[in-house]
């Protein structure tokens, strides 16, 4: 299924299709801002169905992981000068090769793995979203808010304006959890191939703050050691 591949590739909206902004010159009442794909991420529909997908799509993921260490190895064949890279020369040289042929098969099967489990995911992001504008007319009523932005449109607002944590609360009595098998002829929305791919993101820059993190308390062997 190359669906969700082409998708992720061509999407391109905004979280703000996801909030509702009246259009006026002057707007009296209060006004806040809530971070659409932080709701997801912090509701507990997500945390359980991404927990799920890494134990029901495992064999996929062990797959992937098991073909991209065989491109590697594949790869390093190829590198007949032992440059970490392919030039002109080694490309040309590789046309036709079995490491080539092998190679494209390796990179049609991951795509193939691959979608599976990022449809699982979109899948189940799709449903959380789907009680995410009832979830938010609610925070909205109950506030009386009259004006709703995302974070990145605001030059400066105060810390309670930040409606974020009160619309996750609100997702999570109306979807406290979700499916992660999409059912057969399934075609995601747009919305959710759009906020898959911020929350993914979003996930790779944690762990990378994270992996710097753990990288800055590991003892230097270099170092000098004090007397």
């Amino acid at each position: 299924m190359k669906l969700i591949s082409s998708l992720l590739a061509a999407a391109s909206l905004s979280t703000a299709a996801l909030v509702a902004v009246p259009a006026a010159a002057q707007v009296q009442g209060n006004i806040a801002t809530v971070n659409a794909p932080a709701v997801v991420i912090n509701s507990n529909a997500f945390t359980t169905a991404y927990q799920q997908i890494a134990t029901t799509y495992k064999p996929q993921l062990d797959a992937i992981q098991a073909r991209q260490q065989e491109s590697q190895t594949l790869l390093q064949q190829l590198d007949t000068n032992k440059d970490n890279q392919l030039d002109e020369a080694e490309q040309q040289a590789a046309q036709n090769s079995p490491q080539a042929t092998r190679l494209q098969a390796i990179e049609q099967e991951v795509a193939q793995l691959t979608d599976q489990v990022e449809a699982a995911r979109v899948y189940a992001i799709e449903q959380i979203l789907a009680q995410y504008r009832p979830a938010l007319e609610e925070v909205v009523q109950q506030l009386r808010i009259q004006v709703v932005l995302t974070p990145d449109v605001v030059v400066y607002a105060p810390q309670q304006a930040n409606i974020t944590q009160q619309v996750t609360a609100a997702v999570n009595a109306k979807v406290p959890s979700v499916a992660i098998v999409p059912p057969q002829n399934w075609r995601p929305t747009r919305n959710a191939v759009a906020i898959y791919q911020q929350i993914q993101q979003t996930l790779m820059a944690a762990q990378a703050i994270q992996a710097q993190q753990q990288a800055a308390q590991q003892p230097n062997p270099q170092a000098p050691s004090g007397r």
